[in-house]
């Protein structure tokens, strides 16, 4: 199961990488990535510090960090 989230996690950074800062429910509908799947990647992906994930109310923005 960690190969299939590392997989997905690789594919998120890649579309935001493509695409720029996105809410969450636009990634999911864009990228094609399963809801469960993007929980799971955006977990893998925010405790490498590779995204940050911004809040302001109901609405949560994925976002590359930068280096």
């Amino acid at each position: 199961m960690s190969d299939s989230i590392g997989t997905v996690a690789g594919q998120l950074w890649h579309f935001l990488d493509e695409h720029g800062p996105q809410s969450v429910t636009k990634t999911c509908k864009e990228s094609g990535i399963e809801m469960k799947q993007l929980q799971r990647a955006i977990g893998w992906l925010a405790k490498e510090g590779k995204i940050t994930v911004i809040s302001q109310g109901r609405t949560e923005t994925l976002a590359l960090t930068t280096d």
